[in-house]
């Protein structure tokens, strides 16, 4: 780029002097005042963005020192080649003979702040920064868990200490008092003889107790069996009471000791308290990476749809009747489209509103599109209308030759139901239209996309279909016990499904493969004849509105 910021460039090659007030980056060079505007107005010119000379240098020096001309040829870049990845001039078109895939730069560029591609670098680094402090978290925690870790293994040790010198304390108790009783037991033996008699008088009381019970109580065969055992055991307690009578308790007994040598050893054989080990596992740190998100519809999902929970944040009392799409705005703005009224309100992140477009005709879904601006198809009409959010007004009619109802927004193009033409995608950048599926989609259909699959309502046959963009079903999900008449679709972060059930008054979501799904609003939370829906995956709300006025914002975990 130029060195002299301050100086108009076309005043200088006029040998004028004059200061620039705004910088082209296409022509790369600063304009004064009237050089402005003769350039804004300009056939060749009148398309090239500009900036402050003070806003243009905020930018990081990287980007300033970007060269938008061939560093060989010296001439401005105009095309690039995607086999090489690289761009190049018209001279360098003679070493890219070979090359298939030259595209215009010009053409690349014209959505390039609002494609898909700058969100992926803008998710990216997101997602890099936020890996980044996961793991210094997780390792800010190893810190924490290492000392408190060293005060467990003190008070071990110190435990350990303590629980030696209890053991030693008991095997001398323990000890002594074996000594007493066999000392004791050895003197005692009548007393001992006494007890056992005793002990014996006690259990033939306990019998002499069973035949009153019985003979009182029992019956006839329960009194004989009992008996019978009773009989059975008497004559081994008379052998007992026998024996007893006549054992010998005048025989010598001797005590002696003899310590334990491991006890004697102890002071020579431990050399050690114990050992301090180091082991390192593997961490179960969960490190982000945005751009496999796009292919969790095959993969395992990250969030299980028994998982997940909704926190009401606000209600929202549109005061419309019919809403038939709604959307959630980057600056926390939400829009509803409004059939009845033909008309497309904004409301602020309050509920407030904050401006309506009125008399524009059938309104039917709404999609943000990027660039200050959001489609709205119109249902039985053949239009698709382009309203500027800035400016508050109507941007550009579209016309695409049939009938259109749910929309959704991805990479420069607008994915729509066409009704009886299927789905068909619109190029925003030359409105050509492209067929993706030529199988008939009913009326009041709503479509959503996921990566590279697209999924879309049926409600002549209550179901749900996932097909890739050549058309081809991968699933189709039908279970009308649980979702009848299927309107607005949306999908999370982890291909997760959101369908509204029109006439089955609640909120289903179905798994990324088509095979589970889950009840996660009904009648009971307010839904009533509820049509539409979007889930927001940079901020992981969910907007649900019913047809009449009102809808509600959750937070999805």
């Amino acid at each position: 780029m130029a060195s002299n910021w301050s100086l108009c460039g076309v005043c200088d090659n006029r040998q004028l002097t004059k200061s620039s007030l705004v910088w082209c980056s296409e022509c790369d060079e600063g304009l004064c005042e009237d050089c402005k505007e003769h350039h804004s107005i300009s056939k060749g010119t009148k398309d090239h963005e500009t900036v402050s000379i003070a806003e243009y240098k905020k930018l990081p020096t990287e980007v300033l020192q970007t060269a938008t001309v061939c560093k060989i040829h010296n001439e401005k870049y105009e095309l690039f080649c995607s086999r090489h990845d690289y761009p190049c001039c018209k001279k360098c078109l003679k070493s890219h003979n070979d090359c298939k895939g030259l595209t215009a730069i010009k053409e690349l560029i014209k959505n390039v702040k609002t494609s898909n591609a700058i969100y992926e670098v803008e998710q990216t680094l997101l997602e890099i920064v936020e890996n980044i402090k996961r793991i210094s978290t997780n390792r800010k925690e190893n810190l924490t868990s290492l000392e408190n870790k060293k005060s467990e293994i003190e008070a071990e040790i110190k435990q350990t200490r303590i629980t030696v010198n209890r053991h030693l304390d008991k095997l001398q108790d323990d000890l002594m008092n074996e000594l007493m009783a066999v000392e004791q037991k050895e003197r005692s033996k009548i007393q001992k003889l006494l007890t056992s008699l005793r002990t014996k008088e006690k259990e033939i009381t306990e019998y002499i107790a069973i035949v009153a019970n019985i003979k009182q109580y029992a019956s006839k065969l329960q009194t004989y069996l009992v008996m019978k055992r009773i009989e059975q055991d008497i004559p081994a307690e008379e052998k007992i009471i026998q024996s007893l009578a006549k054992s010998d308790s005048t025989n010598q007994i001797n005590i002696s000791f003899q310590i334990n040598k491991s006890l004697q050893q102890i002071t020579t054989t431990v050399q050690k308290f114990g050992d301090i080990n180091v082991s390192s596992d593997q961490s179960d740190l969960s490190i982000q990476k945005w751009k496999d998100k796009q292919a969790q519809i095959i993969a395992l999902p990250n969030r299980k749809i028994d998982n997940l929970t909704l926190t009401l944040q606000k209600r929202i009392n549109t005061e419309l009747s019919n809403v038939r799409g709604c959307s959630l705005l980057p600056d926390g703005r939400m829009v509803f489209s409004c059939d009845d009224q033909h008309k497309v309100i904004v409301l602020k992140s309050d509920g407030s509103k904050d401006f309506e477009k009125n008399k524009i005709g059938n309104t039917f879904d709404v999609a943000f599109i990027g660039d200050d601006a959001i489609a709205v198809t119109s249902g039985g009409s053949d239009k698709i209308n382009i309203i500027d959010l800035k400016k508050k007004k109507l941007r550009k009619t579209i016309k695409v030759h049939s009938k259109n109802d749910g929309l959704v927004y991805k990479d420069g193009h607008l994915i729509y139901c066409a009704r009886k033409k299927g789905l068909q995608m619109i190029s925003l950048s030359d409105e050509s239209i492209t067929n993706v599926t030529n199988n008939k989609i009913s009326n009041f259909a709503y479509v959503t996309t996921f990566g590279d699959k697209l999924l879309y309502t049926n409600i002549d046959n209550d179901s749900v279909t996932c097909c890739d963009y050549h058309g081809n079903i991968l699933w189709t999900f039908c279970n009308t016990s649980v979702l009848t008449a299927p309107f607005g679709i949306s999908v999370d972060n982890d291909g997760n499904v959101f369908v509204m059930g029109y006439h089955s008054h609640n909120l289903v979501v179905i798994s990324p493969d088509g095979q589970r799904y889950r009840q996660i609003l009904s009648r009971e939370d307010g839904l009533r004849f509820p049509q539409v829906l979007q889930y927001d995956k940079s901020t992981n709300t969910l907007l649900v509105a019913n047809e009449n006025n009102g809808a509600w914002l959750y937070e999805v975990k």
